[in-house]
C-alpha cells in the first residue's frame, strides 16, 4: 500500500543534501538486496542541486555506480550538447564524476540524433528502453523505479506534463512528445503520469515560495487534470522533500516539522 510523508528542511542547500543522502542509502539497500537498482533524475535548480551534493558526498563511493540504471522524467528536446538539457545538466554535476556503466544510463535521444527533430519517434525509442529494461516481476512495459526524483512548477506541472494538455490525459503510453509546452523549450520529451507511478517510490522535491500553492493543493487532493503533480505518485510511497517556503501553505492539510 503506498503511503505519503512530507519532510520539510529549513532552507533550499539543507534539503538538497538531505536528499542526496537519503538517496544513498535508498540506493545501498536496493542493490544489497538486489544487486541493482534504478533512479530517474530530473532536471530544474534542485534537482541539479542535490546531484552535485550526491557527487561530493562522502558516502557516495557506497553506491554501486557501475549496477545503477538510470533513466530521465523528461527532457528538452533540444542538440545533444545544449546547455539546457536535463542529461548535460546531470552529466557535468554528477554522473561524469562516478564509474557509471555507460550501457545502464538512458538518456532520450536529442533533436539532432537518429531520430532528427522527430520527437514523436524519439519518444517511442524511449518507450522501446523501457521495455527492454523490465524484469519479468513488472509485469509491465516499464520498469519498477526504486526511486523517481521530480520537481514541480508553480502552476502544477511535473516531468513536462502540464495542466490541461493533452499529456495529462495519457493513459496508453509510457512516454509521450510534448508541443507548445508553457515553459520554454516549446517542445520536449516526457514520462507519462502512469510510467511515473510504476516507481516503487516517487521523491517531489521543490524549493521557493513560488511553488507553495501547488504544494498545497496537491496534498490536499487536488485532481491531476488541473494539477498533475497530484498524479505522481509511488506505489510504495511518495515523498515530499520541500524547503521551508515550499511548504508555507500546508498548515492546512499538514503540519510540517521543519528539519
Amino acid at each position: 500500500m503506498s503511503t505519503s510523508e512530507v519532510v520539510v528542511y529549513s532552507d533550499p542547500q539543507l534539503l538538497a543534501a538531505a536528499c542526496a543522502a537519503r538517496l544513498v542509502t535508498r540506493l545501498v539497500d536496493v542493490q544489497a538486496a538486489r544487486g541493482s537498482a534504478s533512479l530517474v533524475l530530473t532536471g530544474g535548480s534542485t534537482g541539479i542541486a542535490i546531484l552535485r551534493e550526491l557527487r561530493h558526498s562522502p558516502a557516495r563511493d557506497a553506491v554501486d555506480w557501475s549496477k545503477l540504471d538510470l533513466y530521465w522524467g523528461d527532457e528538452r528536446f533540444l542538440p545533444a550538447g545544449d546547455d539546457e538539457r536535463n542529461e548535460k545538466q546531470a552529466r557535468e554535476a554528477l554522473l561524469d564524476h562516478v564509474p557509471v556503466d555507460p550501457a545502464r544510463v538512458h538518456a532520450m535521444a536529442p533533436s539532432d540524433g537518429e531520430f532528427g527533430d522527430d520527437p514523436d519517434a524519439a519518444a517511442a525509442d524511449y518507450a522501446r528502453v523501457l521495455a527492454r529494461n523490465t524484469r519479468p516481476e513488472d509485469h509491465h512495459d516499464v520498469p519498477t523505479f526504486d526511486v523517481t526524483l521530480l520537481g514541480l512548477g508553480g502552476e502544477g506541472h511535473t516531468a513536462s506534463i502540464f495542466p490541461e494538455t493533452p499529456a495529462v490525459y495519457e493513459t496508453d503510453r509510457s512516454v509521450i512528445a510534448v508541443r507548445n509546452s508553457p515553459k520554454p523549450p516549446p517542445t520536449r520529451i516526457s514520462l507519462t503520469l502512469p510510467a511515473i507511478r510504476r516507481s516503487s517510490e516517487v521523491w517531489l522535491v521543490t524549493t521557493g515560495e513560488a511553488k507553495a500553492d501547488a504544494v498545497a493543493l496537491a496534498l490536499a487532493g487536488a485532481g491531476e487534470v488541473q494539477l498533475p503533480v497530484a498524479g505522481a505518485r509511488g506505489q510504495r510511497r511518495t515523498l515530499w522533500l520541500l524547503d521551508r517556503t515550499a511548504a508555507a501553505k500546508t498548515s492546512n492539510v499538514y503540519r510540517p516539522r521543519i528539519l
